[in-house]
């Protein structure tokens, strides 16, 4: 995620960046951000897994099926690319909205999987996301080498994935897996270090701060539900 509209230059490895007052205040407006989204998508996941009628929509008809997927794309690059015209009001509702379809589109996760394995999976998840999201906001060294090699991968990553849709590899499915954790285990510490340098030279608490911890939260939401996700596919129990 591209935060260089908002003018934030790169922190020298050799000094600590200015603390602002605005600083926890910030940080806690991601995390809040970020858990609001999670138990949004969470309960849409349920509330439509158990609705026959909403479920057989989604699932029969492709259109609207493949329309979610779009619009969950379309809502993740417009709020990406027009935040700085963005109202703070208009983004938040553009990422509640998202929560909405995503949760929408992994209602399907309580047909494949028993609930009791998608609880266990959750938690290790959450563990894992809180210990690395530690690091990334604890440690000193500096981390953005290893985003660049993280979004190389991540972009493999996709390749293979798509390239197994028509191998139907179980093998291959299991490696791309285990890769995606260690994917999004590592992206969880960079953004967070990545999030925090940006707030911490934050003069105040004004609209424009909170929609750059907005978009921290987002990306956040993004590395937990990922990690979530392919998780599930090597821990979670099929029904």
């Amino acid at each position: 995620m591209n935060y260089s509209d908002f003018g934030v230059e790169s922190a020298s490895r050799d000094r600590e960046l200015y603390l602002s007052a605005a600083f926890p205040a910030l940080m806690r407006k991601v995390y809040l951000w970020m858990t609001m989204a999670l138990v949004i998508t969470g309960f849409t996941a349920y509330g439509v897994a158990t609705s026959p009628a909403i479920l057989s929509a989604i699932l029969m008809n492709k259109m609207l099926f493949f329309g979610l997927i779009i619009g969950e794309f379309a809502l993740v690059i417009g709020l990406s690319a027009a935040i700085n015209r963005l109202s703070l009001s208009m983004a938040t509702l553009m990422f509640v909205l998202y929560s909405v379809i995503n949760g929408a589109t992994l209602s399907v996760i309580f047909l494949a999987y028993t609930m009791s394995s998608i609880a266990n999976v959750f938690f290790i998840t959450a563990g894992t996301f809180a210990a690395m999201a530690f690091i990334g906001y604890t440690t000193k060294k500096d981390l953005s080498g290893m985003g660049k090699m993280l979004m190389m991968a991540l972009i493999g990553l996709i390749i293979a994935t798509v390239v197994n849709l028509f191998l139907r590899s179980t093998g291959l499915q299991l490696i791309v897996s285990y890769i995606g954790v260690l994917v999004f285990v590592g992206l969880t510490a960079y953004d967070t270090q990545k999030i925090k340098q940006m707030l911490m030279i934050a003069e105040d608490t004004g609209e424009t701060a909170q929609k750059l911890a907005l978009l921290g939260a987002l990306s956040l939401y993004l590395d937990f539900v990922n990690m979530f996700l392919y998780m599930l596919r090597i821990f979670g129990k099929e029904e």
